[in-house]
């Protein structure tokens, strides 16, 4: 992200004030803001000195900073963060923002900054000698379908052409910026194919009141209809009686005594099964056994593997043990073994006679 800086101070205003409308407007702005937080229309209130002026001064900020109560360096970083503020002056007729985003870049958008570099300045943010016009290169502006596309105040301009280009500059450098009619300029209508539409040619799909009159107009049809129909359709012979409903099928459920699957218990059951004969007709549990519980496939019996662990397990390594419980069992017997140091002849442990 580059450096965004002030202009020089040489072309700084002295002052700034909004006019009656944009004062206004200022007002409005901040009213929508909670009570505490009128801090947050700085940016509205940013856009209408912008609009009012051409460009972000840092008179503008200083007086839009006091509107709100709030420190210089809070206005400053609002402004010079945001790309869509000008911190220096621009044409005072035309600032052409020329998308260079990808889709616009495939479709010619290098072409369009050539125009603007030969018409207006070899350099972006700067004027032309007349200072009424300017331009510059931004990120997406929001119409990839309609690319390469360049933005000039609130108006975009698409599907362009170099030579188009260079008569809207030329348009506006005369002053005639109003005539120029914005939206794709190629003929074709948003952002439609530019063979025109291939899908939905009919509103019948999509109007929801072309659809309701069509279904009142075919209900009221069928009604006109029904009487000729009556009379010349011949009586038709008593109907068969309907076949009775056929329960359905539990052969796939299985056959056992648990709750889920017995008949008697459903909710409400035509079927009443006494406990004794549910449980007859049950699979019974297959009979355990511990020794066949506890054997394996064969495959898995002859494979040679320890199956019980050790019985004396080693002790943790964070376990606590007294100093003299560390000493090995033959240490600690030669070690009883020795003559005390008071008694040369007295046993180590042993009370003297």
């Amino acid at each position: 992200m580059s450096v965004r800086r002030l202009a020089e101070a040489s072309l700084q205003p002295a002052s700034f004030a909004f006019n009656r409308a944009n004062a206004a407007a200022a007002k409005q702005w901040i009213k929508k803001y909670p009570k505490g937080r009128e801090q947050s229309a700085i940016i509205p209130l940013l856009m209408l000195a912008q609009e009012q002026e051409g460009w972000v001064t840092k008179a503008a900020i200083e007086a839009i900073s006091d509107m709100l109560g709030m420190p210089y360096i809070r206005g400053l970083e609002v402004a010079t963060f945001y790309t869509q503020y000008q911190l220096n002056p621009v044409g005072s007729r035309a600032h052409i923002q020329v998308c260079g985003t990808t889709p616009c870049m495939l479709r010619g958008s290098e072409a369009l900054m050539d125009v603007c570099r030969s018409k207006i300045h070899h350099d972006q943010f700067h004027t032309n000698d007349k200072g009424t016009l300017s331009w510059e290169e931004v990120e997406c502006l929001g119409a990839c379908v309609n690319a390469p596309m360049v933005m000039i105040f609130k108006d975009t301009y698409e599907d362009l052409t170099p030579e188009r280009l260079a008569e809207i500059i030329d348009l506006y450098d005369a002053g005639k910026g109003t005539t120029v009619k914005s939206g794709p300029q190629n003929g074709r209508i948003t952002s439609e194919p530019a063979s025109g539409l291939t899908t939905l040619k009919s509103e019948k799909a999509i109007l929801k009141a072309t659809r309701d009159r069509e279904t009142r107009a075919a209900t009221k049809a069928a009604k006109e209809a029904a009487p000729a129909a009556d009379v010349a359709a011949p009586v038709p012979p008593a109907a068969a009686p309907a076949p009775a409903p056929v329960a359905p099928s539990n052969a796939s459920k299985p056959k056992t005594d648990a709750v889920e699957t017995s008949s008697a218990l459903k909710s409400p059951s035509a079927t009443k099964v006494a406990p004794a004969a549910e449980k007859a007709a049950s699979v019974a549990a297959p009979l355990h056994s511990a020794a066949n519980a506890n054997k394996a496939e064969p495959q898995v019996e002859d494979v040679s593997k320890q199956r019980k662990g050790s019985k004396n397990k080693a002790e943790p390594a964070s376990a606590f043990k007294a100093p003299e419980a560390k000493v090995k069992p033959a240490k600690a017997a030669a070690e009883a073994a020795k003559p005390s140091p008071g008694n040369g002849s007295r046993p180590t442990g042993k009370k003297p006679v």
